[in-house]
């Protein structure tokens, strides 16, 4: 196998714009995510429903409960 071609894999900081921090290894320096599971709807049990142009509410009145 040739010599220095595989990447460095470091101790690195994952940062959420939440405040949250992971330490992980990466090949990469430091990662800066947006979105973690510390604060994703989906794990928090915060999940909203985004009704646009009243979806929701025209399927719930033509196949809604009768």
């Amino acid at each position: 196998m040739k010599k220095d071609i595989v990447p460095e894999y470091k101790d690195v900081s994952i940062d959420c714009s939440c405040g949250h921090k992971i330490k992980r290894r990466s090949t990469k320096q430091n990662i800066h995510v947006e979105i973690c599971s510390n604060c994703h709807p989906f794990f928090t049990g915060k999940q909203k429903l985004v009704d646009t142009a009243g979806r929701v509410e025209r399927f719930n009145k033509r196949y809604g409960a009768k």
